[in-house]
C-alpha cells in the first residue's frame, strides 16, 4: 500500500513537471537558463559556485530579474521523491523489520535524506544534528514535565479522584460516560497507555457489579484517552505538529478540544452499539489477585486533582486570546491609522507571555502536581526524588523520538519533498480539502504501515510543512494538524502498541480487539476528519488569526 501510494505521488510529481515545461514548447526559457537553475537549487545562501555565470546572465537582464522574482524556485521532483522513498523505507524497515527502537530508525533516517538532499557535504550531518536540537528545544521541556505531572497524578491518587467524581457525577447506569469523561481529560497530561491502565480497573470493578457492558466500558475509555492523545498538546504527537507547522500550541489546543469532543461522543455511541453486537465476557487477566482500591479519604480533594489538568490549559489559551486581540491593534485601521494599544492589554500581554507560555505553565502545574503527591503520601524529599527520576526517564524516550523525527521532517524539508508534493497536486492539494485529504491520507498510511500514531504525526507534518509555508492554504495550518492527527488513528492493528495495550489489559482476543478496537478508532478518525473541514468552511482563520 504505501510503495503504491509513493509510485502514484512521483507519476503525478513526473507528470506535473513535464506539464509546466513541455519540450520544445514555445513558451519555455531558453534551454540554458533551466539547467542553470536546476544545478543551483533556490536557497537562503548565494547562487552555487559550479555554474556562477549562468545565474548571473539570468539575473542581469531586466526579462532574468522579473523570472527570478515571479517564478518559485526549480524543483527536481524525481530526487525528492527518491529521497522521501529511501526515508520512508528506512524507517518501516527498522522498525518493522529490524525491530530497531524509533529514535535510531528515525535518526538514521534523517542522515540518509540529508545525504540525498542539496547542498554543500560539509554540512549534511551537522544539519542533522541541529534540527534535531531545534526540535529538542521546541517540546523537550513540555514533554519532561508532562510526564512528571502524569506520574504524580498517579501516584498522588488525583487521577482516581477524577475519575470517581465523573462516576459520581453520571451515576452507575451512565458509567460509560463518565469513563469516556475520565480518559477525555486524563488523557491530556498522561499518555493513552498509563491512562488505561489506570481506568481498566474501574471499567472491571463496574462489571462486576452491574454484570453487563463491560466492552461498552473499556471502548469508552479507549474513545476519550486515544482521540485527545492524538488532537490535544502536550502529548507528544499534536505539540510536534503545532512547531512543525509553525503555530501556537493554544490554538492546537483550543480547535484539538472542539475537533475532539464529537469525535469522542461518537466513539462512546459507536461502544454502545459494539457492545449490544458482540457481548464481551470479563477475562482474568493474570495470576494475582486485582489489588483493593483506595478509599475516598486517602484521595486528594477533586480541585486539587484537577488543577495540575486545567492550569496549563487556561494559562495557554488565555495567552493565545490575548495574543488575537492584540494583532487587531497592530494593524493599520479602516481610516489607516495604528491603533493605541490599552493599557491593560499591554499589561494582559507582558502577564500573559510569561505565563501562558507552554515551558512556563507545565512548570507551574509539576510543582503543584509534585505538592500534591508529597502531601498525599507523606514522601520524603529523597522518595519525592525518586518520583522524578522514574517518569523523567520514560519522558527522556519520547523527548529522543520525537526530536528525531522532527530531525527527520527539516530533512526532508530540505530534500524539497513538500515542494515537489505541492507541484504534483498543484490543482488539487496545494489549498483547500486537498490539502485536508492529503494530510489524513499521508498519515494514515504511514500509521498502518509502521503503527506508531506519534511517528505518523511528526512525519507527515514534517513533509507537509514546506505546503503550508507556501501560504496556499486558505485556511490556518491547525486544520491541516488535525486532519494529520485524525488520520494516525486509521489502520491500529498488531503493530500499534495501543492495540496490544487494549487487547491485553482489557482482556480481550486479538479477534475481538480487531472488531471492536479498530473500528472504534475509524470511527475517531472518520468524525475528527468531518468536524474539521466542517471548521475549515466556516470558521478558516479561528479568532482571527493567519
Amino acid at each position: 500500500l504505501v510503495g503504491l501510494s509513493l509510485a502514484a505521488i512521483w507519476l503525478a510529481g513526473c507528470g506535473t513537471a513535464c506539464a509546466q515545461q513541455p519540450e520544445g514548447s514555445p513558451s519555455s526559457p531558453p534551454a540554458s537558463a533551466p539547467a542553470a537553475t536546476a544545478e543551483a537549487p533556490v536557497t537562503e545562501a548565494a547562487p552555487a559556485p559550479d555554474n556562477p555565470a549562468a545565474t548571473t546572465t539570468a539575473a542581469s537582464t531586466p526579462a532574468g530579474s522579473a523570472a527570478a522574482a515571479s517564478t518559485p524556485p526549480a524543483v527536481d521532483s524525481r530526487r525528492a521523491f527518491f529521497a522521501l522513498g529511501v526515508g520512508i523505507v528506512t524507517v518501516l524497515g527498522l522498525i518493522i523489520v529490524a525491530k530497531t527502537n524509533a529514535f535510531l530508525a528515525l535518526i538514521t533516517a534523517a542522515i540518509l535524506v540529508s545525504l540525498l538532499a542539496p547542498g554543500d557535504e560539509a554540512i549534511k550531518i551537522t544539519r542533522v544534528a541541529e534540527a534535531f536540537g531545534r526540535s529538542a528545544g521546541s517540546i523537550g521541556i513540555v514533554i519532561a514535565l508532562a510526564a512528571v505531572i502524569g506520574k504524580c497524578m498517579l501516584d498522588s491518587g488525583a487521577a482516581d479522584r477524577i475519575v470517581r467524581a465523573f462516576v459520581r457525577l453520571f451515576g452507575e447506569r451512565r458509567a460509560s460516560v463518565a469513563l469516556v469523561g475520565s480518559g477525555f481529560v486524563l488523557a491530556v497530561p498522561v499518555f493513552f497507555d498509563t491512562v488505561f491502565y489506570l481506568l481498566v480497573p474501574l471499567a472491571r470493578s463496574l462489571h462486576r457489579r452491574t454484570g453487563k457492558a463491560y466492552l461498552q466500558y473499556v471502548l469508552a475509555i479507549a474513545a476519550g484517552g486515544a482521540i485527545t492523545h492524538t488532537l490535544v498538546p502536550p502529548t507528544p504527537g499534536p505539540l510536534t505538529m503545532a512547531s512543525n507547522l509553525n503555530f501556537d500550541v493554544g490554538l492546537m489546543i483550543l480547535i484539538g478540544l472542539i475537533v475532539a469532543a464529537p469525535a469522542a461522543l461518537a466513539g462512546l455511541v459507536f461502544a454502545v452499539v459494539a457492545d449490544r453486537l458482540m457481548p464481551t465476557p470479563m477475562r482474568q487477566i493474570g495470576s494475582e489477585p486485582e489489588p483493593e482500591p483506595l478509599s475516598d479519604h486517602e484521595l486528594p480533594p477533586l480541585w486539587e486533582s484537577l488543577l495540575p489538568v486545567i492550569l496549563p490549559v487556561i494559562l495557554i489559551s488565555g495567552n493565545t486570546i490575548v495574543q488575537a486581540i492584540l494583532a487587531g491593534y497592530k494593524g493599520p485601521s479602516a481610516s489607516g491609522t495604528v491603533a493605541e494599544i490599552p493599557a491593560w492589554l499591554a499589561l494582559a500581554n507582558g502577564t500573559m507571555s510569561i505565563l501562558g507560555n507552554a515551558n512556563m505553565a507545565l512548570l507551574l502545574s509539576t510543582v503543584i502536581a509534585l505538592a500534591t503527591v508529597y502531601r498525599q503520601r507523606d514522601l520524603s524529599l529523597k522518595e519525592l526524588g525518586i518520583v522524578m527520576e522514574t517518569s523523567l526517564m520514560s519522558g527522556g524516550v519520547i523527548i529522543l523520538i520525537t526530536a528525531a523525527g522532527g530531525a527527520f521532517g527539516a530533512m526532508l524539508g530540505e530534500a524539497k519533498v513538500g515542494d515537489a508534493i505541492r507541484l504534483a497536486f498543484a490543482d488539487k492539494a496545494a489549498s483547500g480539502m486537498g490539502l485536508i485529504l492529503l494530510g489524513f491520507g499521508v498519515a494514515a498510511l504511514f500509521k498502518i504501515a509502521q503503527g506508531s500514531s506519534t511517528v505518523a504525526m511528526i512525519t507527515t507534518s514534517g513533509m507537509l510543512a514546506p505546503v503550508v509555508a507556501a501560504g496556499q492554504a486558505g485556511f490556518h495550518p491547525v486544520y491541516l494538524a488535525t486532519a494529520i492527527g485524525a488520520g494516525s488513528l486509521v489502520g491500529s492493528w498488531m503493530n500499534d502498541s495501543g492495540f496490544w495495550i487494549f487487547a491485553k489489559m482489557g482482556g480481550l482476543t486479538e479477534i475481538e480487539a480487531l472488531k471492536s478496537w479498530t473500528i472504534l478508532l475509524l470511527v475517531l478518525a472518520a468524525v475528527s476528519l468531518a468536524m474539521t473541514c466542517l471548521l475549515v468552511v466556516v470558521w478558516p482563520y479561528p479568532l482571527g488569526i493567519k
